[in-house]
């Protein structure tokens, strides 16, 4: 094969479907605005609002990178298989408490994509079978994603409606979490009780390769985790703690720092799925759905509203599910109604979460067979009684 054609394959290779149907979307949005189709005044607040949302998620996809090219996760890893003491349970419910930090506090596309490999390659190399630790990931990465403005970019755009504050969306979103987590993982270890009550032999570990590296990453992300917890304007934390994770590595480690950190193509369809949305809200179309419209907190008209969210994502995805449905949700218990669909319902089909794209990629690529007829199945059974306990227990919450 000569240099030229070795190049052709390689661009094929990145230009995939996934490309084309983002540039199509992009394409159709910058028409909606240059024409007009969505009124200027309409796209200016629209670029006001999900400006400093699309700035966090850049900043804290840099900061989970270096991170992981700093060996944090791995280490990670490695010491949670060391405390496990060659039981897989205990390495099992370490994994859960990982993932669930992970998404909790580094969003749920840094569980997908970051902590999924690190655990698979783990369960692999101490010969336990890595089919439910990767199933966990990916389900706890949309799952867990309720508890905190920065877990998931629905909860980002749903905050400042919800509260002042992220403790104000954490008052009705910690029990509805707690069912996304509980439910899963009770499911999980039912269906897989033969792998995980075994043992295995714990893993000796290995160097790290730059220790200032190391804790340095270490020390911007002990730092900057509860620091999210407690601030609204998130992007601002994030966007610091790239930056020294940039000049750091700029020092120690420069090849690391390219642009494909920035995670061009999400926040190309994020962008555009926005716009496409809020056309659709602007020129009327989607006003039929105002029959959604909760009027009270009731258990039904809750369970309307989650229930609408999760059907919505898994058919559409979960980002302009929300947005197309928000409208309906008029107050801050029935926006978190949708935000249990949107967040714990998409676990049935490929496409209702970009995190489960993003993990069936990795974890393919990895060796780890995956069927999606088997996969689609267990996310119903899980989906159904997660989105109807979160929703019982939000009703709960709320009074």
């Amino acid at each position: 094969m000569t240099p030229y054609t070795q190049r052709v394959s390689a661009t094929r290779r990145r230009w995939g479907a996934g490309t084309t149907i983002v540039l199509a979307l992009i394409a159709a949005a910058v028409v909606c605005i240059v024409s007009g189709i969505l009124p200027r005044a309409d796209a200016g607040a629209l670029g006001a609002r999900i400006a400093p949302v699309l700035g966090f998620v850049v900043a804290i996809t840099i900061v989970a990178e270096l991170a992981r090219d700093a060996a944090v996760f791995d280490v990670v890893a490695q010491r949670l298989a060391r405390w496990g003491r060659g039981r897989v349970v205990l390495l099992w419910v370490a994994v859960v408490a990982l993932a669930v930090v992970s998404t909790v506090f580094l969003s749920l596309d840094t569980t997908a994509v970051i902590v999924t490999p690190v655990v698979v390659v783990l369960a692999q190399s101490v010969g336990i079978p890595p089919l439910p630790f990767a199933l966990v990931t990916v389900w706890l990465a949309n799952t867990a994603s309720l508890a905190l403005p920065v877990s998931n970019l629905t909860n980002l755009l749903a905050a400042r409606a919800i509260g002042d504050d992220p403790v104000s969306f954490l008052a009705l979103s910690w029990a509805p979490t707690l069912v996304g987590v509980l439910v899963p993982v009770l499911i999980l270890t039912l269906r897989h009780r033969r792998t995980l009550f075994t043992t295995y032999r714990p893993p000796s570990g290995g160097a790290v390769s730059d220790r200032i590296l190391f804790w340095g990453a270490s020390g911007v992300l002990l730092v900057l985790m509860p620091v999210l917890a407690l601030t609204h304007d998130v992007w601002i934390p994030a966007t610091a703690a790239a930056i020294v994770l940039i000049v750091l590595f700029g020092i120690r480690r420069r090849h690391v720092l390219r642009l494909s950190l920035v995670p061009w193509q999400a926040i190309g369809l994020a962008t555009a799925l926005f716009v496409l949305v809020e056309t659709a809200h602007a020129t009327g179309i989607l006003d039929v759905l105002a029959v959604l419209a909760t009027e009270g907190h009731t258990i039904p008209e809750l369970l309307r509203l989650s229930a609408a969210g999760a059907l919505a994502a898994n058919a559409v995805n979960n980002l302009p599910a929300y947005l197309i449905l928000e409208p309906a949700a008029g107050d801050p218990v029935a926006l978190m109604a949708l935000l249990i669909g949107v967040n714990l319902g998409p676990l049935v089909t490929p496409w209702a979460s970009l995190a489960t794209l993003l993990w069936h990629h990795r974890v393919v690529s990895l060796g780890v067979e995956i069927r999606w007829g088997s996969l689609m199945l267990w996310g119903a059974i899980v989906a159904v009684p997660t989105v109807l306990a979160a929703t019982l227990v939000l009703a709960l919450v709320a009074g």
